[in-house]
């Protein structure tokens, strides 16, 4: 069974939605034509049929009616309501969800026996540099699931996890980008404040981000294997690693990640 020729529709069009689509058609995943997508907001409708030139519907029915796979990308505080509305509409689709907080047992309850995929992901996906992990439900074959991982790892890296982990996940990678995009920011800021142009800082801290991520993915070393490589004792590093040694930062980036992992598990409530 070929997935990749049915039809996908996308209920919810936001920036997640948009860059899962953006990366679908960049990887040529699936062909544009077999993308649909709803948004109760018309603007972003409008919005989503100009710029991504896709196909979209004017209600959940006649998406349904012209799809096989839906990916639901809405807020989390409203997916009992979409699942209401599609609950009589569901045939033999696979619904897989992106939300965080809602877990597999929300939609099989919703929608017994539908098989379901879930998935976090993020907004990386947009440049084909995302990271993903993937669930599979219980009604769920094997076949569906690989089709999903097989869908995000066209958008970047796709992982296997057990749902009981997701919520670790939304945290390290769903919300992971802003957190990054912080610290970059905040190296830049400090290069600018000593004396350098702002976007010649912030090329420099964003490039090294990326090398230094690369690194982990290409070599063999351990992150600790790479800083002892970079450190030269007596060396400038060593004097920086010292401030990050003697700080609090491992407490900071620990609370980060805890406190973000406990609003996941708050949103599907």
């Amino acid at each position: 069974m070929d997935m990749t020729e049915q039809k996908i529709g996308f209920i919810g069009l936001g920036r997640m939605a948009t860059a899962i689509i953006n990366g679908i058609i960049k990887s040529g995943f699936m062909k544009k034509e077999n993308i649909i997508g709803f948004d109760v907001n018309k603007d972003t409708m409008k919005c989503a049929s100009k710029n991504l030139t896709i196909e979209t519907a004017s209600n959940i029915e006649e998406l349904m009616a012209k799809t096989s796979i839906v990916l639901l990308a809405t807020k989390p505080f409203v997916i009992k309501e979409v699942l209401d509305e599609i609950k009589d509409k569901v045939r033999n689709h696979l619904l897989i969800s992106i939300l965080a907080g809602v877990s597999l047992k929300v939609y099989e309850e919703a929608l017994p026996n539908t098989r379901v995929v879930r998935v976090m992901p993020n907004t990386p996906a947009l440049i084909s540099e995302g990271m993903s992990a993937v669930c599979k439900g219980q009604f769920a074959h094997d076949y569906d699931a690989e089709f999903v991982y097989n869908l995000f790892s066209n958008l970047g890296k796709a992982i296997y996890i057990e749902e009981k982990d997701i919520d670790i996940v939304t945290a390290i990678s769903g919300s992971g980008p802003a957190f990054y995009y912080y610290i970059i920011e905040k190296i830049a800021k400090a290069g600018e404040t000593l004396g350098l142009d702002y976007l010649t800082a912030l090329r420099l801290s964003a490039q090294t981000a990326l090398g230094s991520a690369k690194m982990l993915f290409e070599t063999p070393d351990t992150p600790d294997e790479l800083i002892r490589a970079v450190t030269t004792p007596g060396g400038c590093t060593e004097v920086g690693n010292n401030v990050l040694n003697n700080s609090n930062i491992d407490e900071i980036l620990f609370k980060t990640i805890k406190r973000t992992m406990e609003k996941a598990k708050k949103l599907g409530d």
